[in-house]
């Protein structure tokens, strides 16, 4: 029994070749395709890449308002909780400076004196 004979280059060579002739001689001896045939294959092929083009741009229009929405509803987030926060400032008591309790005091003060040396 003879062993495995490993293929030299030119065996190599000579099946590739003989490979691509045969690729070549199927494609040639296929049956061409009507022409009406392939006008009719572009021609959805066409419609069908149309509608996927107004597809995408439907969709891409809704993410587009998708996003607006968000954005609009963020702001008015934002919004709402800025006039909650100078609502909360306005409804604090206001600290009064130790210059304006100085002030205040004096003019207690003032007053109380005015009003004992008006009696007497």
């Amino acid at each position: 029994m003879k062993g495995y004979k490993e293929p030299g280059f030119q065996d190599r060579v000579a099946i590739a070749r003989n490979a691509k002739n045969k690729a070549l001689e199927q494609m040639a001896n296929r049956p061409r395709i009507d022409p009406e045939e392939q006008a009719r294959r572009i021609a959805a092929q066409a419609a069908r890449e149309e509608a996927q083009r107004i597809k995408r741009a439907a969709a891409q229009e809704a993410k587009q308002a998708a996003l607006a929405a968000k954005e609009a509803a963020r702001l008015a987030k934002l919004e709402e909780d800025r006039l909650a926060a100078e609502m909360a400032i306005a409804s604090q008591p206001r600290v009064l400076s130790e210059a304006e309790l100085k002030a205040a005091r004096d003019q207690r003060y003032a007053a109380r004196k005015a009003r004992k040396s008006g009696k007497s």
